[in-house]
């Protein structure tokens, strides 16, 4: 999940799994994979960065818990 803000400057969580596609118009639109758009105050840029770390945090967990499932079994 990502933070983002709408232009009404409401703050809201979205599953980054879910964007299609990311289009600044000026304004930033994304498009989500049932057709919904959602527009954000954020650059296409800063959803691009939020989206990469979120991926990482994700992989470095999966890491980390699959080493302590080796650990334990040694």
């Amino acid at each position: 999940m990502i933070e983002l803000t709408k232009i009404n400057g409401v703050k809201i969580l979205l599953n980054s799994s879910l964007i299609e596609t990311v289009e600044e118009t000026p304004d930033t639109v994304i498009t989500l994979t049932d057709g919904k758009k959602v527009i954000v105050k954020e650059s296409r840029h800063e959803v691009k960065n939020l989206v990469k770390l979120t991926r990482q945090d994700y992989f470095r967990e999966i890491l980390n818990v699959e080493a302590l499932m080796k650990a334990s079994d040694a």
